[in-house]
């Protein structure tokens, strides 16, 4: 910006409302007292190991973008097409300005997750990162994810909360009707369901422990890769679910878009 200077990004990050990304803008921070710290950079530090430095033109998606912390981490990787998306048109402006200070190319949209069958393209990275517990059907909206993901060598990044017992239960091909004991041990795959409010947010609906989120990208057709820390996971889409039949849960939603 020709009139970049402090005093003028420090005004237009107040009039964009509370950050939720701390981002830095030319040396003024953007949520500089947020409460999980230097966040998102703290976790972008333990998963960019995971990534090619040089990511060489690839297409990335960022589903739930929020002010697009981790879509300007790709691009300055030297990522290509770069898409953020996400329904809050505050944090929407608040990426689209951060865009401009840092001088990037990146594509910010007003879309829902549950809309991505409207893009119509595959991406070598998706990530859904920070979204899945804000949502009501966070499986349909995982599942439309898994659906952009480029067949060959793509990528999906998942980071959902976690809480509850951090063992991961191996499931059974099946279990008894009449036995109740699988779903009694600590370590059984589970969502819990917030009613109200979790950390005076209403919109944290699902929490997983880790046996149900390793469950459900593996239920979505995926395959873990890695593992950078408790609540993130780098997946690639599983070669089995590429060869096998569509499954009935996805024919079922298909049929409704």
């Amino acid at each position: 910006m020709a009139e970049g200077s402090q005093s003028v990004i420090r005004r237009r990050v107040g009039e964009l409302g509370e950050w939720f990304h701390n981002l830095d803008l030319d040396g003024v921070a953007t949520a500089p007292n947020h409460f999980l710290g230097d966040f998102p950079a703290n976790k972008w530090r333990r998963l960019e190991p995971y990534l090619p430095a040089d990511l060489d033109g690839a297409s990335v998606l960022d589903v739930g973008c929020n002010a697009g912390y981790y879509a300007f981490a790709l691009k300055r990787r030297g990522a290509g097409r770069v898409l953020g998306v996400d329904v809050d048109a505050r944090y929407l402006a608040q990426a689209r300005f951060a865009a401009e200070i840092y001088r990037l190319e990146v594509e910010f949209r007003h879309l829902s997750a549950y809309q991505l069958h409207e893009l119509r393209e595959r991406f070598d990275y998706v990530l859904f990162m920070g979204l899945f517990y804000h949502l009501r059907y966070p499986l349909l909206a995982l599942d439309m994810a898994v659906t952009r993901v480029r067949p060959e060598g793509g990528r999906l990044i998942f980071q959902t909360m976690v809480r509850g017992d951090p063992a991961r239960q191996a499931p059974q091909a099946d279990y008894d009707f009449w036995d109740p004991r699988p779903f009694q041990q600590a370590d059984f795959p589970r969502m819990t369901f917030i009613e109200q409010a979790f950390a005076g947010d209403p919109t944290n609906w699902w929490i997983p422990n880790p046996a149900a989120a390793t469950g459900l990208l593996r239920s979505a057709g995926l395959r873990v890769l890695a593992q950078p820390e408790t609540e993130i996971w780098l997946c690639e889409l599983a070669p089995e679910a590429a060869s096998a039949p569509e499954p009935l849960w996805r024919r079922e939603w298909a049929g409704t878009l």
